[in-house]
């Protein structure tokens, strides 16, 4: 998803806490409590990314690259494996 390019300078607090301004928030819809996963690159640029945006492309990546799993869940395609291998018990 593009986003609008936002450019705000932040100061770091105490124990190098960061306060994300309300403009980013609410343009990434952030909530209170929302998990985000902070990458460093080798450039040394940090990005940030909502986790649920991370599990959700790791989903699309895993049902392009095993096509039974599409609309199954990981925990469906478990369950069947599992009752696969018990009838074969």
């Amino acid at each position: 998803m593009k986003h609008p390019v936002v450019q705000q300078a932040v100061q770091l607090g105490v124990k190098g806490r960061l306060v994300l301004p309300a403009g980013v928030r609410r343009v990434l819809r952030l909530q209170e409590g929302d998990r985000l996963l902070l990458r460093l690159r080798e450039d040394g640029v940090i990005e940030l990314v909502k986790a649920q945006e991370v599990v959700m492309g790791n989903k699309g990546l895993l049902q392009r690259l095993y096509p039974a799993l599409k609309g199954k869940t990981l925990a469906q395609e478990l369950i069947q494996e599992r009752r696969r291998e018990a009838l074969q018990e």
